[in-house]
């Protein structure tokens, strides 16, 4: 069994996603990242970083209870503890370990800061706004010409789809629009549709907030109080 730390978010989606594939057994512990959650003493010990998700599963390396954070390391982990997602033949590998990789480096940090100037500043930026969007548009491009070559981003479906998939989820925010983007909006549609993925999905759903975040979460996660309670 796995103890899933997260909330509905795209990295955590990426965790849902691979346990829905994999059928693994997991337990939802919900870590409310506008409560401030993140910051329990209990879960710094599992994710030093105070962010989510993070995990123990109880049938770990030799059998003992292993705890991990940062979702690109615990998809890694999923796909070689049970074998499925990531090849094992070099050159696929880290053909899989590279856009795994693009998505830790550049499509989670990047758009992230798209919504973040886009929706969640508290003021526009025109700069900040314009930076950030062009460089959403760059990476959209990027994805639509690995498709135009592949079906998916590293030849078969794999841990690197479904590390991208849900950052791409809420394209209109990033200022985009997925029919400019013919071939990642074939892969896009082919995703959404997997079974694994729609239930993935559904994991906290009702805990989304559609509308944002309030003044006070904004402040949990973007202002002093995550300095001041971190450690």
């Amino acid at each position: 069994m796995i103890d899933l730390y997260t909330w509905p978010t795209p990295n955590g989606h990426k965790i849902h996603i691979m346990l829905e594939e994999c059928g693994l057994e997991y337990n939802v512990i919900p870590i409310d990242i506008g409560a401030g959650a993140q910051f329990d003493p209990d879960f710094l010990k599992i994710s030093p970083n105070n962010k989510m998700p993070a995990m123990v599963d109880h049938d770990g390396p030799n059998g003992a209870p292993y705890p991990m954070f940062e979702s690109g390391a615990m998809l890694m982990y999923l796909a070689e503890k049970t074998g499925k997602f990531m090849p094992t033949e070099i050159t696929a590998r880290y053909r899989v370990i590279q856009w795994l990789m693009f998505q830790m480096g550049h499509i989670g940090p990047m758009l992230g800061q798209a919504h973040h100037f886009r929706a969640y500043a508290p003021e526009q930026i025109p700069y900040a706004v314009d930076r950030y969007t062009n460089e959403a548009t760059r990476l959209y491009r990027v994805c639509e010409t690995r498709l135009a070559q592949s079906t998916h981003l590293a030849d078969d479906y794999s841990i690197a789809d479904m590390a991208v998939f849900p950052w791409l989820r809420s394209y209109e925010r990033q200022g985009q629009d997925l029919n400019d983007y013919p071939n990642l909006k074939r892969w896009f549609d082919a995703i959404n549709a997997r079974p694994a993925v729609e239930r993935a999905l559904q994991v906290l759903s009702r805990d989304r907030r559609e509308g944002g975040f309030d003044d006070k979460q904004k402040e949990v996660l973007f202002g002093k109080t995550q300095v001041n309670r971190g450690q």
